[in-house]
């Protein structure tokens, strides 16, 4: 076997980024603080119904737990991207750490009040909200890129074993040895992560420019957002899947209690099923791929999950409830990491953070809205009928895909370029200095004005995601085979960081573009800054040519 195949063998397989010794520490250390985040949202709303009568108190705990993803959703990606992303994580391990740690203790000792308590969780989620985006972000950083889709869905498989162990594990934890032994655990569960992520000599980026500011940094992320269409559709795809999806787990509880008959145990079997579905589900994916669009596969699953679903709204037998619960963990897992896969593959390393943060906000905001939305429904027109209309909901959802295809950017190269060259100026403008007009002059074939214009819209998209805030071309009505791009940054730093960003991708449609180019013609480049130079009363025009 040569080393191409052996490489496409090891690729093909469902569990090859095991196999890096780095990748297989991480995620098993992730798996067991996972573990100890379900165990520790058991035990903090247990505690808190033996703290007080209240419903409004008990409901907080999960208002607690999710609010600080809504509140610190864009920030954390921003930050993730402008910082170390290993720091990052040490500092919000060693932050829940002390959280989980504190409140463990104050549990032992019987200090623990309904205040302190949710006070306590609304830190402790910050600090999950916080660590997040960086999380996934630092994923393409641990495995070979052939590797990639199969450590997102290693990844979606160890939350969902997670989801099933850590609830049936803290209610044992709690029935033996009290809340407080649970919270400890779950801060020990965060020294399995930290350690291995210290010991991790992760090459630092080098950039001669100086950091983004938070907000400059957020609102350049959403605008890459925006200007990208393969992210587009993939968050557009998982709002509507994440809103209907969300009955089966806002429901589940009540379909086991009241249809089924079961307690908390027959409910974490439930879970169990779905966690051996969603193994199932990561083995079968590579096979799925190879044979399959990133739009079919997503689309099988989808009505499978709605199956499943349907299923379960009108089965009163355990076995059959258990077999779907299986077909819904396959078809969650599917889904989820495809579209995981579309979101972090169309991102380039320098705001993967942000644009995850933006996925994060999406996901848990269309679990918590569907959420309250299938639980009023149920309460108006009972359990059945709601998880019925839940997967109705999943398959006309699926009119979505005439619009918004999914797509992977597997094929595309992202890394930068760096082909674009520095500019040439009389003077060297502050960093602060701007906004920014750059203007380049293309002179082509009059004939191939459509085609060029179309070509230059794909362009556009790429400058505006790498920082321009307005673009547009013009042709001269006197010469039609003169054409002028232009595009308004909002500081000279932003241009020079525009200059980092740019991808070997965007290189080879800019090449496409100066392939329409006619003789030794040469793009014109020329950069206009707002006002007079700094310590000076000269024109503010600083011009050079690019090839």
């Amino acid at each position: 076997m040569t080393n191409g195949q052996a490489a496409a063998s090891s690729s093909s397989s469902a569990w090859a980024p095991l196999r890096v010794p780095l990748f297989r520490t991480l995620w098993i250390a992730a798996l067991a603080s996972n573990v100890g985040t379900w165990m520790q949202i058991v035990a903090a709303a247990w505690l808190m119904t033996s703290l007080t009568s209240s419903a409004t108190l008990v409901a907080l705990v999960q208002t607690a737990s999710a609010l600080p993803i809504v509140l610190a959703g864009l920030p954390s990606g921003a930050i993730g991207d402008v910082v170390d992303r290993r720091k990052l994580l040490l500092i919000t391990q060693g932050w829940m750490l002390a959280v989980a740690g504190a409140l463990g203790v104050l549990t032992l000792l019987g200090a623990t009040t309904p205040w302190v308590l949710l006070v306590l969780t609304f830190a402790l989620g910050l600090g999950a909200a916080m660590m997040a985006p960086t999380w996934l972000a630092i994923q393409p950083d641990l495995v070979p890129r052939e590797e990639f889709s199969q450590a997102v869905s290693l990844g979606a498989v160890q939350f969902n074993l997670a989801r099933a162990v850590g609830p049936a594990l803290g209610g044992l934890v709690i029935a033996i040895a009290g809340p407080g032994a649970v919270f400890l655990l779950n801060a020990a569960s965060f020294l399995a992560v930290a350690i291995p992520i210290y010991r991790w000599h992760r090459p630092t980026d080098e950039s001669a420019l100086p950091p983004e500011h938070i907000t400059a940094a957020i609102s350049s992320g959403v605008r890459y957002v925006r200007y990208a269409p393969g992210i587009r559709a993939a968050l557009l795809r998982a709002s509507v899947f994440i809103f209907f999806s969300s009955a089966l787990w806002a429901l589940l509880p009540l379909l086991a209690r009241e249809q089924l008959g079961l307690g908390s145990g027959g409910y974490g079997l439930l879970l169990g099923c779905m966690g051996v579905g969603s193994v199932a589900g990561a083995t079968m994916l590579p096979s799925l791929r190879r044979k399959l669009s990133q739009d079919a596969a997503v689309a099988i699953a989808t009505v499978m999950l709605a199956l499943a679903i349907g299923t379960l709204a009108y089965v009163h037998n355990v076995g059959l409830a258990g077999v779907a619960m299986v077909a819904a963990g396959v078809a969650w897992i599917a889904v989820l990491s495809s579209l995981n896969v579309s979101v972090q593959t169309f991102s380039p390393r320098w705001v993967r953070a942000r644009v995850l943060s933006v996925y994060q906000l999406i996901f848990q905001g269309g679990t918590a809205i569907g959420s309250a939305f299938f639980g009023l429904v149920a309460d108006w027109i009972g359990t059945p009928a709601a998880l019925g209309l839940a997967a109705l909901g999943l398959l006309l959802g699926l009119t979505t895909a005439l619009r918004w295809r999914l797509r992977t950017g597997e094929h595309l190269d992202l890394s930068p370029s760096a082909h674009w060259p520095e500019p040439a100026v009389a003077i060297e403008p502050g960093p602060e200095e701007g906004p920014v007009l750059v203007t380049i002059e293309y002179r082509i074939d009059p004939g191939r004005g459509r085609e060029f214009v179309r070509l230059m819209d794909r362009l556009g998209l790429s400058r505006r995601r790498s920082g321009a805030t307005q673009w547009g071309v013009f042709h001269d009505a006197a010469d039609p085979g003169r054409y002028l791009e232009t595009f308004i940054v909002g500081s000279w730093v932003e241009h020079l960081r525009q200059h980092e960003r740019v991808s070997v991708a965007e290189k080879e449609i800019q090449e496409r573009v100066h392939s329409f180019l006619v003789g030794d013609a040469r793009p014109v480049v020329s950069h206009y800054i707002a006002g007079a130079p700094s310590g000076s009363e000269s024109s503010g025009k600083k011009s050079s040519n690019s090839g």
